[in-house]
């Protein structure tokens, strides 16, 4: 069983960076494949990147790749979502999610364990 604690979320300005993170419990972090996704209001949950249970394989989707960037410590049990020149529309609740199977996968439904999400609100 594993637990995650999204934490680094809060209010900013469009253009300004923030880093989440994302804590995990229980044991054999590194063999967890680790997921960022994101969920607007009134939108679906949407993949932002992810990355292997050694930190030597990172996939981020196409339209943020770039911008965000994902790392682990794996000493730590975590793992970071630096996000730059943010926008408004990555305004979202931003979730991390950890998959048993190390093999990278972009799909909510074949990750294992939930954090309960941190809100990311970007002004104009």
């Amino acid at each position: 069983q594993v637990q995650l604690v999204e934490s680094g979320g809060g209010l900013v300005q469009a253009g300004d960076s923030l880093r989440l993170s994302c804590a995990a419990s229980g044991r054999a972090f590194s063999t967890y494949f680790m997921g960022w996704f994101r969920q607007a209001p009134g939108k679906e949950r949407e993949f932002v990147g992810a990355i292997s249970g050694s930190g030597g394989n990172i996939y981020y989707t196409n339209s943020l790749k770039g911008r965000f960037g994902i790392s682990r410590d794996n000493a730590k049990k975590t793992v970071y979502l630096q996000m730059n020149s943010l926008k408004p529309e990555d305004t979202a609740v931003y979730y991390c999610a950890a998959r048993k199977t190390d093999s990278p996968t972009g799909i909510s439904v074949e990750y294992d364990y939930w954090g309960q999400g941190t809100q990311v609100t970007v002004s104009s």
